[in-house]
């Protein structure tokens, strides 16, 4: 069954917005489980308990039932469902197969990448409240469970919707250290421990979730003396200071904080286990055991290696398989690691293209087929992001004449030379600019704003082409944002003449 779900091309700004949106993303389930839960219900031999067993495989399927179960038009209490069996029950095995029937399912490999990482951070989290506090507060763990699992359950719908801003917010905020805040505004127009609250309370899931949100939004100076406690490395000081806080002590050791916990500890260990993030939910962790870091961090290793055995899935990243590494080694972002080479039939397509353009005499039939030349020559040398500009002299602007991956938009895109100084030395005389991490900050404030808009990152070439002295066309192009590799940057200033050549060939033809 297909997905459904069509979404803007450009993001909400706004709350309301972006509740409405992600409350009609249709979430994916993986085509397995939902085949075995459609068979256990057609099975009289099946308990409820035994379908609730099936389902736990697929996080996105007990979201669906869970918001199924406590719709507004379907609830029969007041209270929302805080576990799996009592919406099982709620709903009734002839309403679940109707729900099942209006699934999307997809073969897990099949799934949209970043859901599936967030599916098993989800799991991971599961598998981490479990082990550390299920066991301690028994007669609540099916909140605990259950609470843990859907946590983050707002950002599955965000992943289907637009996995690339979540993609972006994890590599500035995550890897870069950007101020979240300020990223958060750019790519959502909100915070997104707000949305995620949000979103919770509009699908009325358990309050232990909600709760999660609201400490992380509304309680963060509690949450900041906690951790300041926490960080009082003798045992007695931070028992002493507690008592002092009474209030403050009640309020950190209620059992929903464990769902935020949990998630916490599975979110940082994605990038690595020496993170001063996951040092914090670490060190909170073990306050609210009342236990030594030393312990809470075997512990973690312990249950990060138990979920990897339960929940790893091909090519998706899980935390275990850190534990091994220098203990120092972080996981970077794909982004931050440079492309592989051109392969040889890559490099066999540039050679040929390049061919073309210096064949004599000029095969185009005018700039614009020339222009498109040039550009499949850049692709194929190992630019994924191009641009190709031509400057009007009329009106001394630049005007794109060709793109690639990059929004439609970016074609409409039109720079005045003579307000930018950057762009006045590179259509001064023929010149190439590379901007590095080292030189980014003071470079990228010198681009023009829509030109940075369209390439966001740290690794950038830009070329201005001239024929007889005269520049006429500016190529811009990168490597999606990544750390570009030398074989393609040697091969971009050698298509760069090529297409200089060109341009002189082409000329010559109709002078």
């Amino acid at each position: 069954m297909p997905i459904e779900t069509k979404v803007p091309s450009q993001p909400p700004s706004s709350l309301d917005a972006w509740v409405k949106l992600l409350d009609g993303v249709r979430i994916p389930v993986p085509k397995e489980s939902h085949d075995r839960v459609v068979q256990a219900i057609n099975d009289s031999r099946r308990s409820l308990r035994d379908i609730a067993e099936l389902m736990q495989d697929s996080p996105a399927l007990v979201l669906c039932v869970m918001r199924e179960a406590n719709h507004s038009a379907n609830a029969s209490q007041a209270e929302p469902a805080e576990s799996l069996e009592i919406a099982l029950n709620r709903l009734g095995l002839e309403r679940i197969s109707q729900l099942l029937a209006r699934l999307p399912s997809l073969p897990s490999d099949d799934l949209p990448p970043v859901l599936r990482q967030f599916l098993l951070i989800s799991q991971h989290a599961t598998q981490q409240a479990n082990g550390l506090f299920a066991s301690r507060l028994a007669r609540l763990w099916q909140e605990i469970h259950w609470g843990s699992l859907l946590f983050l359950s707002p950002m599955w719908a965000m992943a289907v919707a637009y996995p690339k801003l979540l993609d972006a917010w994890e590599l500035r905020v995550i890897h870069k250290g950007e101020d979240a805040g300020v990223v958060e505004q750019q790519l959502f127009g909100v915070r997104i421990m707000q949305l995620c609250q949000a979103v919770a309370e509009h699908w009325r899931l358990p309050g232990w979730v909600t709760q999660g949100y609201r400490l992380l939004t509304e309680e963060r100076e509690q949450l900041a003396q906690v951790l300041n406690i926490a960080r009082e490395p003798d045992p007695l000081e931070q028992q002493h200071r507690l008592d002092e806080e009474p209030a403050l002590r009640r309020w950190f050791n209620q059992p929903p904080n464990t769902v935020l916990l949990a998630n916490g500890l599975a979110l940082a260990a994605q990038v690595g286990w020496d993170n001063p993030h996951l040092l914090r939910w670490q060190l909170l962790t073990a306050l609210y055991l009342q236990t030594s870091l030393d312990d809470v961090q075997q512990q973690v290793h312990q249950q990060a290696a138990a979920s990897a055995r339960h929940h790893a899935r091909h090519a998706l990243f899980h935390p275990a398989e850190a534990l091994i590494w220098p203990w120092d080694q972080r996981r970077p972002h794909p982004d931050m690691l440079t492309p592989p080479p051109p392969s040889s039939e890559d490099l066999a397509h540039w050679r040929s293209a390049c061919q073309e353009l210096l064949a004599q005499p000029s095969p185009f039939s005018n700039a614009v087929h020339l222009s498109a030349q040039a550009r499949e020559a850049l692709q194929a040398c190992g630019m994924q992001r191009v641009m190709l500009l031509s400057l009007d002299k009329a009106s001394d602007y630049l005007r794109v004449q060709q793109i690639a991956g990059l929004p439609t938009e970016a074609g409409a895109m039109a720079l005045p030379v003579q307000q930018n100084k950057l762009l006045q030395k590179l259509m001064a005389q023929a010149g190439q600019l590379r901007v590095t991490p080292d030189n980014h900050a003071q470079l990228a404030a010198l681009l023009p704003a829509p030109l940075r808009a369209f390439f966001r990152g740290e690794h950038l070439l830009l070329r201005s082409l001239a024929v007889g002295g005269q520049v006429l066309m500016l190529a811009v192009a990168d490597q999606g944002g990544k750390p570009l590799a030398d074989v393609s940057v040697q091969a971009f200033g050698k298509t760069a003449q090529c297409i200089e050549r060109a341009l002189a060939l082409f000329a010559s033809r109709n002078a």
